[in-house]
C-alpha cells in the first residue's frame, strides 16, 4: 500500500480509539442535567440529522479547499465541540455543541475515502479500504477499555480524551499528507471551482443504485449497535456484555483481512461479493434472533462481522469508480448521507421494533432484509453496473473510474 494509505490508516485508528464517547451522550444530559430519556433521544437524533449536511460539505470543501486542509478542519471542529460539550454548564450549552459536533463529524470522511481511492490503482481497492476498516475496528476494540476506565471516573472526561485523539490525528495528517495544490485540469477556464460543478451525483442513476439499498445495510448496521444492548437485558444477560460483542466484531474485521486476497474471493464480481456479504449478515442476525446465551451472541456476531467486512471493502471502491474524473469527493459525500439517515432513523426503529415486538422478530426482519438486499445486487445493481462497464472507453471502468477487480487483479 502507498504511504498515504498507512498513514490515514494510522492516524484513524488513532481517532477511532477516542471516538468512545458519542454513546454516553444522552447518559450524560440525563446524568448531569436531569433531561428525560425522551430529550436525551431527540439530541441524539439532532447530532445525527447534522452530519447529514456535514458529509455533503465534506465533499465540496475537499474540492475547493482541497483534501488535507478539509481532514484537518473536520477533525479539528470535532474537538471544539468535545470540549465544549465536556465543559457545558447548561442543556442548552450541550445542545449546541452536540449539533456542532453534528456539522464537524464528517467533514473527513469523503476527503480520507477519496485520497484511498486515488492512491491505488482499482484493483488494490478492496484491500485498501479493507485496511482502513481494520484500522478503524482495531482502534475500536481499544475504545471500550479506554471508556470504560475513564467512564467510571467522569463522564466528562470521555469528551476530552476524545477531543485529544482528534487534535492528535489531525496534527498527525497535517505534517505527514501531501500539501494541498490546485488542480486546474479538470476545470473548465473562466468557472471557479468549476470541476466540483461538473460532479453531479444525484443525477447518477448507478448512484442511486447503490445508495438506496446502501441506506438500508446502515440502517442495519446502526440497529445493531443500538438494539444489541437492549436485546441482551430482555434475554437475562448484562446489557454491558454488548461491549463484548462489539470487540469480537471488531476483532473478526482484523483477523479477517487476509482473506481479501483469496483467490476466488478477490475474483468475484462487486456485486457477488457485495450479495455475499448480505448473506452472511443475514445469517449472523438471524442468529440474535434465536441467541439466549452468550456464545451464542459471539457466534452471531462473528458471522455478521464477516459479511460487514465484505460489504465495507467493496462499496466505497465501487461509488468511487461511478465518479467522474476528479469527481470521487462528491461521490463519496452523497453516498455517505446513507450513514446520516440511518443515525436518525436507528434509535426510533431499533426501539420501537423491540418494544413492540419483542426481542427476536426485529433480528428476523433485518435477516429478511438483507437477503432481499443480497437478490437486490445480483439481480438489479450487478446487471446495471455492467452494462455502465460496457458503454465506457476500453479500460475505464463505471463513470471512468475504475474497472472490476476481477479483470485486473491476477490473485
Amino acid at each position: 500500500m502507498p504511504r498515504s494509505v498507512w498513514l490515514l490508516v494510522a492516524a484513524r485508528a488513532i481517532n477511532r480509539l477516542g471516538a468512545f464517547s458519542l454513546p454516553f451522550l444522552t447518559v450524560l444530559i440525563s446524568a448531569d442535567f436531569g433531561a428525560s430519556a425522551t430529550t436525551a433521544g431527540l439530541l441524539s437524533a439532532a447530532f445525527g440529522l447534522a452530519t447529514i449536511p456535514s458529509r455533503l460539505a465534506g465533499g465540496r470543501l475537499a474540492t475547493t479547499l482541497g483534501r488535507r486542509r478539509t481532514i484537518v478542519a473536520g477533525l479539528t471542529g470535532c474537538a471544539v465541540a468535545q470540549l465544549g460539550i465536556a465543559a457545558a454548564g447548561s442543556l442548552a450549552e450541550v445542545a449546541v455543541f452536540a449539533i456542532l459536533l453534528g456539522l464537524a463529524f464528517e467533514l473527513y470522511e469523503p476527503p480520507s475515502q477519496a485520497l484511498i481511492a486515488d492512491a491505488v490503482g482499482p484493483a488494490d481497492r478492496v484491500r485498501a479500504y479493507g485496511l482502513l476498516n481494520a484500522g478503524l475496528a482495531a482502534g475500536g476494540a481499544g475504545a471500550g477499555l479506554m471508556a470504560a476506565v475513564l467512564g467510571r471516573w467522569d463522564l466528562r472526561w470521555l469528551f476530552v480524551a476524545d477531543a485529544l485523539t482528534c487534535l492528535l490525528c489531525a496534527l498527525v495528517l497535517h505534517l505527514t499528507l501531501p500539501v494541498d495544490r490546485a488542480d486546474r485540469a479538470d476545470r473548465p477556464a473562466g468557472r471557479r471551482g468549476g470541476g466540483a460543478e461538473r460532479v453531479r451525483p444525484w443525477r447518477d442513476r448507478a448512484l442511486w443504485a447503490v445508495f438506496v439499498p446502501g441506506t438500508l445495510f446502515a440502517l442495519v448496521g446502526m440497529q445493531t449497535v443500538m438494539g444489541l444492548p437492549l436485546t441482551l437485558a430482555r434475554r437475562g444477560l448484562p446489557p454491558a456484555d454488548a461491549g463484548l460483542l462489539f470487540t469480537a466484531s471488531a476483532v473478526t474485521a482484523v483477523l479477517v483481512q487476509p482473506a481479501l486476497r483469496l483467490r476466488r474471493l478477490a475474483s468475484l464480481s462487486d456485486s457477488s461479493a457485495l450479495a455475499l456479504g448480505h448473506v452472511l449478515l443475514a445469517l449472523g442476525l438471524g442468529g440474535y434472533a434465536r441467541a439466549s446465551s452468550l456464545p451464542a451472541f459471539v457466534a452471531a456476531t462473528v458471522v455478521c462481522g464477516l459479511g460487514e467486512v465484505l460489504v465495507m471493502s467493496r462499496i466505497f471502491g465501487v461509488v468511487a469508480g461511478l465518479a467522474p474524473r476528479g469527481g470521487a469527493d462528491g461521490y463519496l459525500a452523497a453516498y455517505g448521507i446513507s450513514w446520516g439517515i440511518a443515525t436518525v432513523a436507528a434509535p426510533v426503529t431499533s426501539t420501537q421494533a423491540l418494544e413492540h415486538l419483542g426481542a427476536a422478530a426485529p433480528w428476523a426482519g433485518a435477516a429478511l432484509l438483507c437477503l432481499a438486499l443480497a437478490a437486490t445486487y445480483l439481480l438489479l445493481v450487478g446487471p446495471l453496473l455492467a452494462a455502465r462497464d460496457r458503454s465506457a472507453p476500453d479500460g475505464v471502468g463505471a463513470g471512468g473510474g475504475s474497472v472490476p477487480a476481477a479483470a485486473t487483479d491476477p490473485r
